[in-house]
């Protein structure tokens, strides 16, 4: 049974299957809705739902709480219409979202970056390069059909060259079905399936807002590409980029960062430390990246903040930044990087 889906004050809707949740739906008629982990993990997807009913699917209380579902507030990747349903989301783009292609891609290079952080380039079909945002991510699609998402660190312009490449930043995670393999037995001109892009983690041009970038670990890759794209489009809006790691090789590309700073004089790069050794010589910032921020701008109403990486971080920073910052709510936008064991809480 097929139900209407309208999204307000868009005016936009589409149609959702009893069968299929609100979010897949609008991904699969280009509908731009707001979305992060689409496994109930991270609550990226959360809107009001003004009016209708919904089934929901297992999810984590973080990310939907009970008080909150008594609000009217859903999660649309794993809501499911049971009427016509009227929804309130600001972030829906007019244009829509971008096409999601499933394609075989060719490994082009692994490049060690630290101990546990590969570079990973990936060649994308030639004849058919697919279309992305800056900030938005791809998903592997394993032999046994499980999925793992990373994130593009490069702007989309840089698909213009020929061939076509994508650049992924893989941290190993010990056990892990995918990083395993790419820290062992991958190697170059091997063939795998991804499908994207997906998120809606993308800079947002209609604003002259200064941004905080704040990157914890391989969340910088997304920011990376925001950054990129910002020099590209000649984005001269003021931003500070604050990357957080527990050691100084865990700010991989710092190098990268230098040669932009040089290029780009709006943008400040802030290093914050938080559990430097001896050995490490660390006279920089220490502390938690996301309280640094508060540090140096206790006034937060003024900005836009793009905050991506571990899902603590992108929580503690959005609580924070509202209630002590007085960020407006809808000025934050989040990439949580949800592990699987991040999604088997739910």
């Amino acid at each position: 049974m097929s139900f209407q889906i309208t999204v307000q004050p868009s005016g936009r809707s589409f149609a959702a299957e009893s069968s299929e949740t609100l979010l897949a739906a609008g991904i699969r008629q280009g509908i731009g809705l707001p979305y992060g982990c689409k496994d109930g993990a991270c609550g990226s997807c959360k809107c009001k739902k003004i009016s209708g009913t919904v089934t929901h699917g297992p999810h984590q209380e973080k990310a939907l709480s009970a008080a909150e579902e008594a609000q009217g507030l859903i999660l649309t990747c794993c809501a499911t219409a049971q009427s016509d349903v009227v929804l309130e989301s600001k972030q829906v783009t007019e244009e829509g979202g971008l096409p999601v292609k499933k394609m075989p891609v060719r490994v082009a290079s692994l490049e060690k970056k630290s101990h546990d952080v590969v570079v990973l380039k990936l060649q994308l079909p030639a004849n058919d390069p697919m279309k992305f945002r800056a900030g938005q991510y791809i998903e592997f699609i394993l032999r046994d059909n499980s999925r793992r998402s990373y994130s593009m660190a490069n702007a989309p312009h840089t698909l213009e060259v020929s061939p076509p490449m994508v650049e992924l930043h893989i941290r190993h995670m010990p056990g892990g079905k995918f990083t395993d393999p790419v820290f062992s037995t991958m190697k170059e001109k091997d063939i795998l399936r991804a499908e994207g892009p997906y998120g809606s983690f993308y800079l947002r041009e209609d604003s002259d807002k200064p941004m905080i970038l704040l990157a914890s670990g391989t969340g910088f890759a997304p920011i990376k590409a925001l950054i990129g794209h910002m020099q590209h489009k000649g984005i001269t809006r003021p931003a500070t980029l604050y990357w957080g790691g527990r050691r100084p090789s865990d700010l991989y590309m710092a190098d990268w960062i230098e040669a932009q700073l040089k290029a780009m004089p709006n943008l400040k790069y802030v290093p914050v430390i938080s559990n430097a050794e001896a050995e490490d010589q660390w006279t920089g910032r220490t502390g938690f990246v996301h309280q640094a921020v508060l540090e140096d701008h206790p006034d937060l109403s003024g900005f836009q903040v793009y905050a991506c990486g571990a899902p603590i971080v992108v929580e503690s920073a959005q609580r924070d930044y509202v209630a002590k910052g007085g960020l407006p709510n809808e000025e934050f936008f989040a990439d949580a990087f949800t592990s699987e064991a991040d999604k088997a809480k739910a």
